[in-house]
């Protein structure tokens, strides 16, 4: 295997797991916002998906954010870090990969600057999320579904713009400079 396949393996891996660690560390602080507004989440989320789109923003292979989202959420059932969706939590974890893959092959046809991209896929993302975790165990409806989108919306926006940084500063660690160009 060429080295530069290795790294980008290795690297997708990493993001994998800091997906799930990252959403551990940070859901305190994302649930005492989401409490004190009475709706179920979305914060915690938002930031595990920024990995992905990292990841895929700067490997750049279609099904990439899919491929991740599947590894993710087999590392999630087995480490019991299912939440409340339980057994059905890789639904969870597929639809916003998907997301994330057809947003960006997307714009890579058009564009070579990938920042709108990732932001758009990010807000999608977890609003993707959000809803697939309302039909499944939340149903909620209204203003509080609306206020529940809109605070996934928003933090996915703000883990846009942590993406598209880290995708800015990483790309030439991981990519070779032939892939560069």
């Amino acid at each position: 295997m060429k080295t530069h396949k290795l790294r980008a393996f290795i690297f997708m891996a990493l993001c994998c797991d800091l997906g799930l660690f990252a959403k551990k560390l940070i859901a305190p602080a994302a649930n005492f916002i989401t409490e004190f507004l009475h709706i179920p989440g979305g914060i915690a989320t938002s930031f595990s998906l920024m990995f992905l789109i990292v990841a895929s923003s700067i490997i750049r292979f279609f099904g990439c954010a899919t491929l991740m989202a599947v590894v993710q959420s087999i590392l999630a059932l087995c480490f019991g870090m299912t939440g409340s969706m339980g057994i059905l939590a890789p639904i969870g974890y597929i639809i916003p990969g998907i997301i994330i893959d057809v947003i960006l092959f997307l714009f890579r046809k058009k564009e070579k600057d990938i920042s709108l991209a990732i932001m758009i896929a990010s807000i999608l993302a977890s609003v993707s999320a959000c809803l697939t975790a309302n039909m499944i165990v939340f149903r909620l409806t209204g203003i509080i579904l609306l206020l529940y989108v809109f605070v996934s919306a928003t933090s996915g926006s703000i883990c846009a713009i942590l993406a598209n940084e880290l995708v800015r500063r990483l790309k030439p660690i991981i990519l070779s400079p032939k892939e560069l160009s």
